[in-house]
């Protein structure tokens, strides 16, 4: 078992995170939005709702951890434009996990499944260890491994990726705080504000100090798998995204109680109404499509390909 608290323990170690974490958004991007425009207009309105909203989500949580990046000094252009930062389809999340790959494919059943174990949840209490040795073998899932350093580690969720985040935070704000010093040095004018953020739940945080820092992140943890191990709903009680994605397996809404969530849905019993999914009203797009996949397939000369190209 590897003490979690002992992972960051600089700020070099905390923007390394970060930068793992702006990879990991980032990557379900294009999954998720070739499924969704892989849906042929007008059919399967559920799906397109679940997806869209999912996708304007991630979007949020871009933005969420690029405010914590800046607001600890990163720089965030020098990430965002490294060309290593857009993965190459067939990818591992964020660099070479063995768990499973993503795909950028069409919406499906098998899409979907893949959807589902990029959000899943598993919660650990505050003074348990976070990851555990690849070489002890003793985790199910070896999902989010952590290329250059401590190669031999492993997270078996998001959210425990996260919760490391948010530790390693508490424990720099406090040493930095014992010196005399200020952690969150950034220009504030580098913080992305809430008027830039609409059509899902959440809200843009402007990070400033350790408080706001949190919840930016807590936000990210929470509509991805849920506010708990034994909830359907985040911190805002809005279905988080796995039981969002759960929903079209099923054929079947979940509900929630807004005003006693506790009576809400049970996580794997929907009880709501039931819908209709098309799998086959969808686009034949093909897997991991690239430029010179395209070309192969297509004359120099074709519509396609032209209409690729100025993409």
């Amino acid at each position: 078992m590897i003490d979690s608290l002992e992972l960051i323990t600089t700020v070099e170690d905390l923007h390394y995170y970060l930068i793992q974490g702006l990879m990991i958004e980032h990557a379900t991007l294009p999954p998720y939005l070739t499924a969704l425009y892989s849906l042929k207009p007008g059919s399967n309105l559920e799906a397109f709702h679940f997806i869209r909203t999912v996708a304007v989500e991630e979007m949020l949580h871009l933005t969420l951890i690029a405010n914590v990046f800046n607001a600890v000094g990163g720089n965030i252009q020098g990430v965002l434009t490294n060309p290593d930062f857009v993965p190459t389809y067939p990818t591992n999340l964020p660099t070479r996990a063995d768990d499973f790959e993503v795909n950028v494919s069409k919406f499906s059943p098998e899409t979907i499944e893949t959807f589902l174990k990029i959000e899943r949840s598993h919660h650990v209490g505050d003074n348990k260890a976070l990851v555990e040795s690849r070489t002890k073998q003793t985790r199910r899932h070896n999902f989010l491994k952590l290329a250059g350093k401590n190669d031999n580690l492993s997270y078996e969720t998001i959210g425990l990726f996260y919760t490391e985040v948010i530790r390693g935070l508490k424990a720099l704000d406090k040493k930095y705080k014992s010196e005399g010093k200020n952690l969150f040095i950034g220009d504030p004018k580098k913080q992305i504000t809430p008027e830039y953020y609409y059509d899902g739940a959440g809200d843009i945080v402007k990070v400033t100090d350790l408080d706001s820092a949190i919840k930016a992140l807590y936000i990210i943890q929470t509509q991805g798998e849920g506010s708990g191990t034994t909830t359907i709903y985040d911190s805002e009680k809005e279905l988080s995204h796995y039981f969002r994605f759960q929903q079209l397996l099923n054929g079947r809404y979940y509900v929630i109680d807004k005003e006693d969530p506790t009576n809400s849905d049970q996580p794997n019993q929907p009880t709501g109404e039931t819908f209709t999914v098309d799998w086959d009203a969808v686009y034949p797009v093909m897997d991991n499509l690239t430029l010179s996949k395209l070309r192969s397939y297509c004359d120099a000369d074709s519509e396609l390909y032209a209409h690729a190209l100025v993409c």
